[in-house]
């Protein structure tokens, strides 16, 4: 089934949920790409792995880079997830610092239903180029599983855990 690529984030408290929570672990397996948000895991890594981590990678430094880029490329982003106060306080705040970043939407993430399936048609129609959602373990990367094959007119999905917080 197409889908949008799908990148998310794993910290030690994800490792341990995997590991004792197949369905977590199910719904990390499934991304294109995890990053590494915690120097522990690179750190891990340089002792387990043939091809250590070279960094760890940030959600909350990512999303700088990238709202960089995606500025100068004429890219846009909706900004899923969070409470309403929450998501309005860090849409203004990445508007003040990225002020020619074409955010065509964003929502708060409290949907269930019918209302969260028109959420979804509606950021689908909008076609961002990149959709983060900000739903925390494991809700976020079940939002991706259920949801992506309906947002095949959005570039990357990334899952953001606490970023809205953070800006």
């Amino acid at each position: 089934v197409p889908r949008p690529l799908y990148l998310t984030s794993a910290n030690g408290e994800v490792l341990a949920r995997c590991s004792t929570e197949p369905g977590t672990d199910r719904l990390f397996r499934a991304a294109d790409l995890i990053n590494a948000d915690g120097q522990p895991l690179v750190t891990l890594s340089r002792f387990k792995s043939p091809t250590p981590l070279p960094e760890r990678v940030a959600t909350t430094d990512l999303f700088d880079v990238v709202a960089r880029k995606a500025q100068a490329a004429g890219l846009t982003f909706y900004m899923f997830g969070a409470d309403e106060a929450e998501n309005a306080a860090a849409v203004a705040r990445v508007r003040g610092r990225y002020p020619d970043l074409k955010i065509v939407g964003h929502s708060h993430g409290y949907f269930r239903g019918e209302a969260l399936r028109a959420k979804v048609d509606e950021i689908n129609a909008l076609a961002p180029n990149y959709l983060w959602v900000s739903l925390g373990v494991p809700y976020e990367q079940a939002f991706v599983e259920e949801f992506s094959p309906h947002l095949l007119n959005v570039g990357v999905i990334k899952t953001s855990g606490g970023l809205f917080n953070f800006l």
